[in-house]
């Protein structure tokens, strides 16, 4: 009787062992994908700036070409 409880216990103890290990590799790809798209949205929002700055550069040289400096 005390060897079949202890065996039923190990198994227990090993399948939470198995959920946790599972739940942690879910958590892990969740992160990594959350990563690569705050990557992905941090490209695009530099991407725009330097579009913002080249416009503002190209306003910036007409002026000066319609002042004579």
């Amino acid at each position: 009787m005390r060897r079949t409880l202890v065996t039923i216990l190990a198994l227990f103890v090993s399948g939470c062992g198995v959920e946790v290990a599972s739940t942690a590799a879910v958590s892990a790809t969740v992160k990594a994908q959350e990563a690569k798209q705050a990557q992905q949205t941090m490209e695009q929002f530099q991407k725009k700036l330097d579009a913002a700055a080249q416009a503002a550069q190209q306003q910036a040289n007409e002026v000066e070409k319609g002042t004579g400096y």
